[in-house]
């Protein structure tokens, strides 16, 4: 392998590639990397992944569905924080008995 061939790749991939961190979708591999799973990476390290054929940069529509994943993901954790917080609430005795039924 020619290492200044591989890194001259590389870096013209990565002057095509214009965000920082950029979304690429995995391709099968010998070594068990499955394919089709999507993941937010450095833009050096997405266009390593290309060069040599590990991944390739996802289309708009895969962003956009990774983006809405993400976005419900986070909305279903927040609730669930928000389910496992105790509320409290402190009356004094007064009150408390202000509270009960009357027995009559």
């Amino acid at each position: 392998m020619d290492l200044k061939h591989y890194y001259a790749e590389v870096a013209t991939m990565e002057e095509t590639i214009e965000c920082e961190d950029v979304l690429v979708v995995s391709r099968p591999t010998g070594d068990g990397g499955k394919a089709g799973v999507i993941s937010e990476v450095p833009r050096q390290v997405a266009a390593r992944l290309v060069v040599e054929k590990k991944a390739r940069l996802a289309t708009s529509e895969e962003v956009d569905y990774y983006r809405l994943e993400q976005a419900e993901g986070h909305k279903l954790r927040q609730e669930a924080a928000l389910a496992q917080r105790v509320q409290v609430t402190l009356v004094s005795e007064h009150e408390w008995k202000s509270l009960q039924p009357r027995k009559g």
